[in-house]
């Protein structure tokens, strides 16, 4: 039987479903989101910042939930093949990956906050999610917009890497480190 929860050498399905959901999203939103500005049609445009924005909260609430089941579940160690560089950088990849996960969010909710247009934001047309208490202004949306802009550039770089990273290890080096993330603990490791 497959474990929910992590093992000592695999992950267990809470996270793996968890990590590819989210990295799904993460880069559907980066798609949609140059989809979107490139729009000439203001009433696609339009359902497609609706869309982007709903997916943005949904991948913050995933990511924030993440973040909660791995402070309660250790991560499975890294194989022994594994040199002493990567078992101290990948911490901090992860560690970034998060904080772009978080930042990357919360700083399109600054955006549509400070937005002079008041569009309210309904995610999924579900409830109308109220903005950040920030100042209305051209000057600070036109700096979300950038903060925002150059956050999604970084974070999909980042993205890029932990992906080659990742088959780095099951091609070049043939460990474990990617099917642990795709096969999930037994629950008996």
């Amino acid at each position: 039987m497959q474990s929910l929860t992590n093992t000592p050498t695999r992950y267990g399905w809470a996270m793996i479903v968890l990590h590819w959901l989210i990295g799904i999203i993460f880069i559907g939103q980066f798609v949609l989101g140059d989809v979107m500005v490139r729009t000439t049609s203001q009433r696609a445009s339009f359902e497609l910042i609706q869309l982007h924005k709903s997916f943005g909260f949904l991948l913050l609430g995933l990511i924030i939930l993440r973040i909660a089941w791995r402070l309660g579940n250790a991560a499975p160690a890294l194989p022994a093949s594994v040199g002493t560089l990567e078992r101290r950088s990948a911490p901090l990849a992860h560690f970034a990956l998060y904080a772009f996960q978080i930042t990357l969010p919360l700083s399109g909710w600054a955006l549509v906050s400070v937005s002079t247009l008041e569009i309210p934001t309904m995610p999924f047309n579900l409830f109308v999610l109220p903005n950040l208490p920030l100042a209305e202004s051209d000057a600070a949306e036109s700096f979300w917009t950038s903060v925002h802009w150059y956050l999604a550039y970084a974070g999909i770089g980042l993205v890029a890497l932990h992906i080659a990273a990742a088959l780095r290890h099951h091609f070049l080096l043939r460990d474990s480190v990617l099917t642990r993330m795709i096969t999930p603990s037994s629950g008996r490791e």
